[in-house]
């Protein structure tokens, strides 16, 4: 009996399968999917492993014509990121760049590469490039600051010397008013006093504007400080001169007029100076009641383009108006005898 072999169209045909089965695979690796390696990068980034996610990110190939280039685009625009964060410019220039050869009008590429130049640009000279941005922005809100420093510099003196000389009044009610007033303004925060004459009065009726608001409460706090410089300054007159005056047939008013206030010029000179000095400063709360002053304008640019040299240029105004102030107090100390060896 003959005993046949297997036919060989058969053998040829499983052979054929298999070699088939080992072809696929081998043509999906050599063409992966650009969005399957973005996902891949992108997990890999989330994970923590920022090495292998721009390695990863990179194996994304360029888009032939006519093919979808959104996965090169983001691929390249993530690792772009991850080289600026770490300070690799150049590198991260290069991955914009291979982009824009692709998509000439890619806004994200042209803005990061901006951002690179900006961040190879010297402190210094991106200082100076700020100044001139700004900086007549901030000098423009610096004049209400100046504005706001000379009204209550005229208006807190006057005020002080009056309330000053109804504490010393011998009549205790009048005396025992104005001690109170003295007592609230100076023991609760001038922040506080903004916002209940901003804030406060328009529920009881009454509603004053940005500016008015900070004129009152600067003018009424200051008051209340200055009325006790003064007090202790006229209080240190020598009695005896009050006295002499009343024997010359001054009476109470023209004495203090004639012979005690001028003297405690020289007296009052330092202190006051401080307090002018202090309110400088102070004058930086109203921006707290939407008062647009030197301020709230180095606030509102920083907020805008959180850029600390916008503050530096603000401490700058204000060193300056405060160095000011204080040379022209210590001329009008120097000019008053306030150190005069005696």
């Amino acid at each position: 009996m003959e005993v046949r072999n297997s036919r060989p169209g058969a053998l040829t045909g499983a052979l054929g399968l298999v070699i088939l089965l080992l072809i696929i695979p081998a043509a999906s690796h050599a063409q992966p999917d650009p969005y399957d390696i973005l996902a891949t990068a992108t997990r890999e980034f989330n994970s923590g492993n920022i090495e292998s996610a721009l390695n990863t990110f990179l194996t994304v190939p360029a888009p032939a014509q006519g093919e979808d280039g959104g996965a090169f685009v983001r691929s390249r625009m993530e690792a772009a990121k991850i080289c600026f964060s770490t300070g690799e410019y150049k590198k991260s220039a290069a991955l914009c760049r291979e982009i824009l050869d692709v998509y000439p009008e890619n806004l994200e590429a042209k803005n990061l590469l901006k951002q690179i130049a900006a961040a190879q640009t010297p402190k210094w000279l991106r200082f100076l490039k700020d100044m001139g941005t700004y900086f007549p922005t901030l000098l423009k809100a610096s004049g209400m600051t100046i504005l706001l420093v000379l009204i209550t510099m005229v208006i807190s003196p006057v005020a002080g010397l009056f309330i000053a000389l109804a504490r010393i009044s011998r009549i205790k009610s009048i005396s025992f008013i104005f001690w109170c007033y003295i007592w609230i303004f100076r023991g609760t925060p001038l922040l506080l006093q903004l916002f209940f004459i901003y804030y406060g009065l328009p529920p009881l009726g009454i509603t004053l504007d940005p500016f008015t608001a900070a004129v009152l409460g600067l003018g009424l706090n200051y008051s209340a400080y200055l009325a006790e410089i003064m007090r202790g300054a006229i209080e240190s007159i020598d009695p005896g001169q009050m006295e002499a005056a009343k024997s010359l047939g001054m009476t109470y008013w023209q004495a203090m007029r004639r012979i005690i206030v001028p003297q405690t010029y020289k007296r009052l000179v330092p202190p006051v100076g401080n307090e002018f000095i202090a309110l400088i400063k102070d004058t930086a709360l109203v921006s707290t009641i939407a008062m647009v002053e030197l301020m709230r304008a180095a606030d509102q640019i920083f907020n805008t383009t959180f850029n600390i040299f916008i503050l530096m240029q603000a401490a700058m105004i204000y060193l300056v108006m405060t160095s000011i102030f204080t040379v022209s107090f210590r001329k009008l100390e120097d000019r008053l005898g306030v150190y005069e060896n005696r």
